[in-house]
């Protein structure tokens, strides 16, 4: 399994599982990155910190940490 941040520009992934534990964990749940959610990864910052997606119609940016957390098939 990949995760996230090994996503390329213009891939459209799917959630398997979300790693992290507590208030990390909570929060991407909070911001609709759930098992089986589809993610478009839209564009990397200059430096690859953070990732810009699109998930669930709307805009994201993600730090490349956060990404690592979520495993994508």
């Amino acid at each position: 399994m990949k995760t996230l941040k090994e996503a390329k520009i213009g891939e459209t992934v799917k959630v398997v599982k979300l790693h992290g534990e507590g208030p990390v964990k909570r929060r991407m749940m909070d911001m609709g990155i759930t098992k089986g959610t589809e993610i478009y990864v839209r564009k990397v910052a200059p430096l690859g910190d953070p990732i810009e997606v699109t998930v669930r119609g709307y805009e994201l940016s993600l730090r490349k940490a956060d990404a690592g957390m979520i495993e994508a098939e």
